[in-house]
């Protein structure tokens, strides 16, 4: 396995506004062999504050297990606001399909998976991946920033009525105008160009309601974009793998532990 931690703006630009020291790495868990194998780029929750690491490492030797190479994002948050998090997406799947020859990854079967905040993130990209914004930033390929498939897990969505306030409030400021706050309501940007997803929530999160993920499923339905939903009925937010694993109190749940293994049949269905 190649494992290594690559600071994904060395030698370019980076502005750590007031975040002084930190770096964005991309932590790599890539398998051996000769075998061009699918990748899954991880984005771990923590509401634009911090990054989890129990949505971070334990997803990726899981998908490893599955036979994905898979890749962590320790990406900007507070008091870094948008779009430097945006922007450390896009550069981390330019790196991996920069890369893919050598790390012997196939480029048109790499997804991006996120939790929470996360989602959010990796949402923000699958629809935001041909725009201005990410289009003339050194170090972006905009050949190369657009996700193959969307592994959503209790996602940050919405900035209106269902909206996780804290989130967006690190992401954009407290007193963020309605026109940005609009722009990053995922859902209201979903086109046909938005990559295929695989979602799962809980019925019962009272910390992200389950209407982020609905909205969103429904935003792809209307443009016809092809997606799994699964809506567990019990369990708290942030339960990453629900197994004991990654419990931390409370966040075992081993029938949405299901969703694991849905999400590598989905990826392999899609990925044929």
């Amino acid at each position: 396995m190649i494992s290594k931690s690559i600071d994904i703006w060395e030698g370019l630009t980076y502005e750590d506004s007031g975040n002084s020291g930190f770096r964005p790495k991309l932590k790599t868990y890539i398998l051996d062999g000769d075998k061009k194998r699918p990748a899954v780029l991880i984005f771990p929750g923590g509401g634009y504050n911090h990054t989890s690491l129990r949505e971070g490492e334990p997803i990726a030797v899981n998908y490893n297990a599955a036979g994905f190479s898979s890749f962590v994002l320790n990406y900007s948050v507070y008091p870094n606001r948008y779009p430097q998090p945006l922007l450390d997406a896009a550069r981390a799947i330019s790196i991996i399909r920069q890369n893919a020859d050598e790390w012997n990854i196939d480029k048109g079967k790499i997804a991006v998976c996120g939790f929470s905040a996360g989602g959010h993130l990796a949402a923000l990209l699958g629809v935001y991946f041909d725009k201005e914004v990410l289009l003339n930033v050194k170090g972006i390929n905009k050949e190369f920033i657009r996700p193959n498939a969307l592994i959503l897990g209790y996602p940050v969505i919405t900035s209106g009525e269902f909206a996780h306030r804290g989130s967006f409030e690190c992401l954009l400021g407290e007193n963020a105008d309605e026109k940005l706050l609009h722009y990053m309501s995922v859902e209201k940007h979903v086109s046909e160009k938005t990559p295929k997803s695989f979602i799962w929530h809980t019925f019962s999160d009272s910390t992200v309601p389950v209407q982020n993920s609905i909205m969103y499923a429904e935003a792809l339905r209307k443009y016809n974009v092809s997606f799994e939903l699964h809506i567990y009925p019990e369990g708290r937010h942030g339960m990453a793998l629900c197994t004991k694993e990654t419990d931390n109190g409370g966040r075992l749940n081993l029938h949405a532990a299901s969703w694991f293994k849905l999400s590598v049949e989905w990826l392999e269905n899609i990925f044929k």
